[in-house]
């Protein structure tokens, strides 16, 4: 029998199986299950953590049974991150719905925090105070609650890798990386800070305790079947940070951008770092000792592409990202036509939720084409804002940029992040990079390391710099006017 690390990767859209072999990291079957979002408001979006447990289940299942001859010894696990579950501590079920990483319905609440404040929490944890972030989301969940923060209390608030190792092994542990996440953590500590936790009126008890992303996190429980039961898992990491460690074990100067729902977009530290304006410091994962990274999540990537090819083409068949694709490439450029996407505000660099989105530079000549363009544009000039701000503010020197993610399948789009963020882009096409990475972690845990991912692809830059100066420019402008700030241009 082949020795097999089994990867679980529970994402915002899917939930992935990827059986990999220990050593070479080859990867021997995988498997996916579509999941549902209930997006029922303007800033209300949510998910169903069973549903999404039984979609890692079933994935599984069918990835085992297409890989004759393999014997699984660890679970990798990665996640979406800074989604929020709250559960019943002795049962495991949930006590209402998953809030997504995209809800901000606490976006409101927050703005009431002063400036000092929000400093305040951006020096212990490294991140801005925003409502994308775990811990308003927690305190919205227990205030649902009556009785959650008594002492004794059976309820217990967490991540959704949390949630997930619980169920599965009975005990609930997070991980270092996406407790990193919460608002709740510092950074220096690896551990949830008491001023935080007093700040958002969490309950240290209502909490997991926080372990490195290497550490024993249990074994699966009989109940669950084969092949999941008694088997340990050995690593967890949080979808992105997986993604990175697939990547790269922390070289600097590599910045990767994974192209999925909402971009996340990083680089490894030497070091911890103090905390810059617009861009956040967090953990990418704790071995021995912490590696840190810098990041910018920006809110709306792929889910901007899909809503332009669900205006253009309501009926097609095909994913939002080929449809898109097709149109732009049928023109040379967006003609003047511009895509703020900040259907929920704006991430970083910007962090501003008033935001809104528009789109501009619309004339009669205007065409379908050109408004599927200007959607690729707007992925691309959203990684620059981020890498922009990244190398600025003087915390990182990036030279290069891998492009991972569903989004990195269109070489359109690939040479359009070339132009437009100013350096090589490299594609690494494996489509499941999170889970890789998770992977390769469990198999540096159990003694070996197949190394990290070979990018397929390296795109240059084609625009000349005088011509990107222009664009961003225009981009920028435009990002003034989505936040009604334009006197600032």
């Amino acid at each position: 029998m082949t020795p097999a690390i089994l990867a679980l990767d529970a994402g915002t859209s899917n939930a992935k199986a990827v059986l990999c072999e220990v050593g070479t990291g080859a990867v021997m079957a995988r498997a996916g299950v579509p999941l549902a979002l209930q997006v029922l408001g303007p800033r209300e979006v949510e998910q169903d953590a069973e549903h999404i447990l039984s979609g890692l289940l079933a994935a599984a299942r069918e990835a085992c049974a297409a890989a004759a001859g393999c014997e699984v010894v660890a679970i990798a696990l990665t996640n979406q991150r800074e989604s929020v579950v709250a559960w019943e501590r002795s049962t495991g079920r949930p006590l209402g719905p998953m809030l997504s990483w995209q809800d901000s319905r606490t976006s409101a609440e927050l703005e009431s925090w002063d400036p000092d404040a929000r400093a305040r929490v951006k020096q212990i944890t490294g991140l801005t105070l925003d409502a994308m972030y775990s811990a308003p989301k927690m305190r919205w969940l227990l205030d649902q609650l009556p009785g959650s923060r008594s002492a004794g209390s059976d309820v217990v608030v967490g991540t959704l890798e949390s949630w997930l190792i619980a169920r599965l092994t009975g005990e609930a542990i997070t991980e270092s990386g996406n407790a990193s996440r919460t608002l709740l953590m510092s950074l220096s500590a690896g551990d949830w800070d008491d001023e935080l936790l007093n700040a958002f009126d969490i309950p240290r008890g209502s909490l997991p305790p926080v372990r490195p992303s290497n550490a024993s996190f249990g074994v699966v429980q009989s109940e669950w079947g084969a092949p999941l039961a008694g088997v340990p898992i050995v690593a967890v990491l949080a979808d992105s940070h997986a993604a990175l460690f697939a990547h790269s074990t922390g070289a600097e100067g590599i910045a990767k951008a994974t192209l999925g729902t909402g971009t996340s977009v990083m680089v490894a530290l030497p070091g911890l770092d103090t905390p810059r304006e617009g861009i956040d410091v967090t953990v990418a994962w704790w071995l021995d000792h912490p590696t840190y990274a810098l990041e910018g999540n920006i809110v709306s990537t792929g889910q901007a592409i899909d809503w332009v090819a669900n205006l253009l083409d309501p009926a097609a068949a095909r994913p939002g990202g080929i449809v898109v694709a097709e149109l732009a490439a049928t023109v040379d450029d967006s003609s003047g036509v511009t895509f703020v996407p900040a259907f929920t505000g704006l991430g970083a660099p910007h962090w501003d939720r008033g935001a809104t989105a528009l789109v501009s530079g619309m004339t009669a000549g205007s065409k379908a084409a050109h408004l599927a363009r200007a959607a690729l544009e707007s992925v691309g000039h959203q990684v620059a804002d981020v890498v922009e701000a990244m190398v600025q503010n003087g915390s990182a020197d990036v030279a290069e940029l891998r492009v991972d993610g569903g989004g990195s399948s269109s070489d359109l789009l690939l040479q359009v992040h070339a132009d437009v963020v100013g350096m090589p882009v490299v594609r690494v096409r494996e489509p499941e990079l999170s889970a890789i990475g998770a992977a390769r972690l469990a198999s540096v845990v159990l003694g070996s390391d197949p190394g990290p991912a070979v990018g397929d692809t390296v795109v240059d830059p084609g625009w000349t710099p005088e011509r990107r100066a222009h664009e961003r420019r225009i981009w920028q402008r435009e990002v003034a006017r989505a936040r009604m700030r334009i006197e600032e241009i």
